[in-house]
């Protein structure tokens, strides 16, 4: 039986806003409790370091909590009616001085553990984080930018450093503190207690209502924060192009626009986050003052006989004191909590977005009949095949087309016509909408990834060297290939001469994508590379580019005998380069509107015959 709302109005009617407001504030509870769970497996790992930890916590903040009631005991041996017992007050000093030093040491210790303990939970959550992009379609990395991904890596993951390093510390200590202070204080006096009934609810509910306002400025904050990082790496990426147009205002001034969001977002969190600790900090030391009044009045009622011994108002100096050092205590944890909740709503925000990239969805797994590749004929076939990257738009547009082993096929088109798109489907980067690849006779979806990526060599546009030696960047799909291998390949590519007049030939260094050598020698070291591979499938997006027109002549005659025996699959905007072609495929519009021999595309007088004519004509 469902209860109706007193006004008759039906639940369906309840304000939107008042929804979404409550959806969101039960959606961010559960996802706080789950990031908390989340972090705490982490912990949980690392289980002998944690328990070591959580005991020295207890040690150092129980000799610590000890302290006060040895120097009240002091102050109780100095004011007696029959004068001052030294040596109480000395035993007491030595023990108060003994517990506060080791509480200090066992607390240094502690961090010590702690930095330990974070730094391994650390370094498990980065290598999870690389090793879930090296899962992710490409897709992902589409629809990302690279600056955000590595502030999810870097930024994000030294975030919740910070706050397991240092603030669960805190926590713990805390938790300890509070609850060994207020046993203490019970024992002194029970009624000045009453104090803190009342001050300690209006701390907690104040600090309770501002996280809820400061949890999402501080997701915002990161994410403004990955959105400046991922515009300054493309912008470094493409400095040369920026300079060449004279576009550095222009960028300075973007650039200027991401940073000032990024501030504000900050200063909005920091800001909401800082009011917090004032206004805790006011209530707490209300708080000590009412307890040193209160505890004034009883102490001097106590004095005059007013207030009995063995009453629960009875209270001596000694008492007053300890009662005020774990008044501090008690408060300064409460205090810190502001403070540590800032830092913990900051690691919440980082978390979730390092979980967010755990939580994403691999590429799908091979099929459960999937099998390898062992020999590999080279037939290619796409059947009727469409494709859309997004569900509401379609890219290619019922493709077919068979390729026989060793035939080069070359695609040609404008811009956005789909070219590259056959390309991502021939490697399983994405599987179609409909149709089918299939390789010798096999469909693409019933073969493992891994072998069928294999049976391919790319040669791109882009070209991506790593960091590390020419021979290493070479022999970067076959790294058992011999030094007679790799010359040979380097030969066949035109680029041995270069490398071989290089101080260290084979072993010079290249910097982050082969920064230091010109965009054509890239290529070519890049075309060596495909030399050295033995797959049977080969595909040349744009291979030629970026070389001269008679080093593109000496490639393409290597190129050639690279095809020889493998079937290719040719993106070219240079006709010249594909004239041999067995067949030359025209995209349009994600279709293909022509196919065949270039003399038997000529004589059709296409489009194909159109745009040769405006290259050669």
């Amino acid at each position: 039986m469902t209860d109706k709302p007193k006004t008759g109005q039906p639940m369906a009617d309840k304000p939107l806003d008042a929804k979404i407001s409550t959806e969101k504030h039960t959606k961010n509870k559960r996802d706080n409790r789950g990031i908390m769970l989340r972090l705490g497996g982490y912990i949980l790992k690392q289980w002998p370091l944690f328990l070591l930890a959580l005991a020295l916590t207890l040690l150092s903040n129980q000799m610590s909590l000890l302290g006060p009631r040895y120097s009240g005991a002091a102050i109780d041996a100095i004011g007696l009616a029959t004068g001052v017992d030294f040596a109480a007050v000395w035993d007491s000093v030595v023990k108060m001085i003994i517990c506060y030093a080791g509480s200090a040491i066992i607390a240094y210790f502690l961090s010590v553990i702690m930095v330990h303990l974070s730094q391994r939970i650390v370094y498990t959550m980065r290598r999870q984080i690389f090793e879930k992009l090296n899962t992710l379609p490409v897709g992902y990395f589409d629809t990302n930018a690279t600056g955000d991904i590595i502030s999810r890596i870097s930024y994000d993951v030294d975030t919740v450093n910070t706050s397991l390093s240092n603030d669960l510390v805190q926590v713990m200590t805390s938790i300890y503190t509070v609850v060994g202070s207020l046993v203490f204080m019970w024992k002194i006096s029970r009624p000045m207690i009453l104090i803190f009934v009342l001050t300690v609810p209006v701390s907690l509910l104040f600090t309770r209502y501002r996280s809820k306002k400061v949890r999402p400025l501080f997701s915002a904050r990161s994410r403004k924060y990955g959105e400046l990082n991922g515009y300054a790496e493309e912008m470094l990426s493409g400095s040369a192009s920026i300079r060449a147009y004279g576009r550095q205002d222009v960028i300075s001034g973007r650039f200027n626009r991401h940073n000032d969001e990024a501030m504000e977002a900050y200063y909005k969190a920091e800001y909401n986050a800082s009011l917090l600790f004032p206004t805790i900090n006011l209530i707490n030391n209300v708080s000590l003052s009412l307890v040193a009044i209160f505890g004034g009045i009883l102490y001097m009622y106590s004095q005059n006989g007013l207030i009995q011994a063995g009453s629960i108002f009875f209270i001596t100096l000694g008492g007053v004191a300890q009662f005020v050092q774990y008044s501090r205590k008690f408060a300064g944890p409460i205090n810190e909590f502001s403070n540590i909740l800032h830092e913990f709503q900051s690691a919440f925000s980082a978390a979730e977005r390092v979980f967010r990239v755990l939580d994403e969805e691999p590429e799908p797994a091979d099929a459960d009949d999937a099998r390898g590749m062992e020999h590999v004929e080279g037939q290619v076939e796409l059947d009727d095949i469409t494709f859309g990257y997004k569900k509401d738009t379609t890219i290619l547009h019922n493709v077919s087309v068979t390729a026989k082993p060793g035939q080069m096929i070359a695609i040609v088109g404008p811009t956005g016509a789909g070219k590259t798109t056959i390309i991502n489907l021939l490697m399983r980067f994405y599987d179609p909408v409909s149709g089918e690849i299939r390789v010798d006779g096999m469909p693409s979806l019933k073969i493992k990834r891994e072998d069928l990526r294999r049976s391919f060599t790319m040669v791109l546009q882009d070209t991506w060297l790593f960091h590390g030696t020419i021979f290493e960047n070479i022999v970067y799909g076959r790294e058992d290939a011999t030094m007679e291998e790799v010359r040979a390949a380097a030969k066949s590519a035109k680029i041995d001469g270069y490398i071989e007049s290089l101080p260290d030939g084979y072993d010079t260094l290249l910097s982050d994508d082969g920064v230091n050598i010109s965009k054509g020698q890239r290529q070519l070291i890049t075309i060596a590379r495909a030399f050295l591979s033995d797959a049977p499938l080969l595909i040349l997006d744009e291979a030629t580019s970026n070389v001269d027109s008679r080093t593109e002549i000496q490639i393409q005659e290597a190129m050639n005998g690279l095809m020889e025996g493998r079937t290719s699959f040719v993106i070219a905007h240079r006709l010249s380069t594909i004239q041999n072609a067995d067949i030359i495929l025209v995209v349009r519009g994600g279709e293909i509107t022509e196919q065949g021999t270039h003399q038997e595309l000529l004589r059709k007088g296409g489009f194909y015959s159109t745009l040769y004519n405006s290259q050669f004509v």
